[in-house]
């Protein structure tokens, strides 16, 4: 057991010396890109949210 944790430890470090992380440059970037992008799809769902709503109530309104 105690063989298998520290070849998985081993493993996993000589991984994660293989990945190429991002520079802080591209980090921002896309984390600037990420915000955008849930902020439009937000406005975009409230606007139809509002719209479904407003039809809904002017159906129950006819009834």
């Amino acid at each position: 057991m105690v063989n298998r944790l520290s070849g998985y430890l081993r493993e996993t470090s000589q991984e994660l010396k293989r990945v190429s992380w991002p520079s802080i440059a591209e980090l921002k970037e896309s984390t600037i890109v990420v915000l955008v992008t849930v902020a439009v799809i937000t406005v975009f769902l409230f606007i139809v949210d509002k719209i479904l709503d407003l039809g809904i109530k002017q159906l129950i309104a006819l009834g």
